[in-house]
């Protein structure tokens, strides 16, 4: 008799989730060959539901580890043992997790200790700085390490896992479900009152909150957005505030009341993903927008001095200006101003993907166990 192959999704931030969400539907689609289970951390709380809300995901199970002022090990401790009860009570025959994020790691380590089959969505990604991004590259490297399967986004990301000595019939290149997404978010008719406020100005979108910009770094980015806005007086910047209370503070210091600068609380992702593609252009420490800005067609300054996502460096949809005030201020007037410079940036390109990873990856799936049912 036929038996369905018991696959647990695992993820814990909105990040995870706004990529998870095509795997998981994918599963879903196939109910003939798929037992999907949905398990969230609730590593972020608030940011995590907009997803699960606006995707109307509810979850078989909820660990509800945020804690206020938690740190990593804190939060690492807990994700152990509340996976471990989970594994236990449920024996999925592989557990998939996404990117590289401390759930990431932890729901992976945790699978490993009761020997269950573990699949690494966005796997390969690098920098080989051991702290640079902080934590994530040291969780992805070392999930790396434990996963059974890998599903690379790009084949350079494959090529990282070889060298890592991964089998190279463990990896799969799918493309990144992050433009999977996009496919169902994105709509050409979007409108929203801050925007119709901007009107035919033009506008910049901000998004900061890496653990190692916080402090010296943010404080340049912001004093840079100050200057680009006072230098033309027809460009705004729009900031959803990350819920960091450190990033938060230093934004309101620095920021709040600055005219043309609009800081807004986080946007859902539906909103983000419009924003982004209405924007003239990005400036953001974050690794998923460096993803999907390119197939939207959007110019991105990225606020790091390293990236793993060097297929949008390379293909020069993505430029990394790092946080020196002075170098941020003359690559945003560039793009504002230089027709040249801003038109070779904004053509759309797809280094990420197609939008069919997600299927490629349940593709995979039952290629791989197909003994299984």
């Amino acid at each position: 008799m036929k038996r369905r192959l018991k696959v647990m999704t695992v993820f814990g931030t909105r990040p995870e989730a706004i990529k998870m969400v095509p795997v998981i539907a994918a599963l879903k689609e196939d109910v003939g060959s798929f037992h999907t289970t949905v398990v969230v951390t609730g590593q972020h709380r608030h940011m995590l539901d907009q997803v699960l809300t606006t995707f109307q995901i509810k979850p078989d199970c909820d660990l509800a580890v945020m804690q206020t002022g938690q740190d990593l090990t804190n939060l690492t401790a807990l994700i152990l043992q509340g996976m471990q009860r989970v594994f236990q009570t449920e024996r999925p025959d592989i557990v998939l997790v996404q990117g590289d994020t401390t759930t990431t790691f932890a729901a992976s380590l945790a699978a490993f200790y009761e020997k269950i089959a573990i699949g690494h969505i966005e796997a390969g990604l690098r920098t080989d700085r051991k702290y640079a991004p902080f934590p994530e590259e040291m969780n992805r490297q070392m999930t790396s390490v434990l996963a059974d399967i890998h599903f690379a986004p790009t084949k350079r990301a494959a090529a990282h896992l070889e060298i890592g000595n991964r089998r190279k019939d463990s990896i799969v290149v799918t493309g990144n479900t992050a433009i999977d997404t996009l496919k169902l978010t994105v709509r050409g008719d979007y409108t929203h009152p801050l925007l119709q406020k901007i009107g035919d100005n033009r506008f910049l979108l901000l998004t900061v909150h890496r653990r190692e910009n916080i402090g010296e770094p943010l404080q340049r980015i912001f004093r840079a957005m100050k200057e680009i806005v006072m230098m033309d007086r027809h460009v705004h910047v729009v900031c959803p505030l990350h819920l960091n209370p450190l990033v938060r503070k230093q934004a309101d210091a620095m920021l709040r009341g600055v005219e043309r600068i609009h800081l807004i609380e986080p946007l859902s992702v539906r909103d983000f993903h419009n924003f982004m593609a209405k924007a003239d252009a990005i400036l953001t420490d974050s690794g998923g927008v460096q993803e999907e800005a390119p197939s939207l067609g959007v110019p991105v300054l990225v606020l790091r001095d390293v990236t793993e996502r060097v297929e949008g460096v390379e293909v020069g949809a993505l430029k990394l200006v790092g946080t020196e005030e002075a170098r941020i201020v003359e690559m945003a007037s560039a793009l504002l101003n230089k027709h040249a410079v801003y038109e070779k940036m904004r053509q759309v390109r797809h280094p990420y993907g197609d939008g069919t990873a997600a299927h490629r990856i349940a593709k995979a799936l039952l290629q791989r166990y197909d003994w299984w049912i």
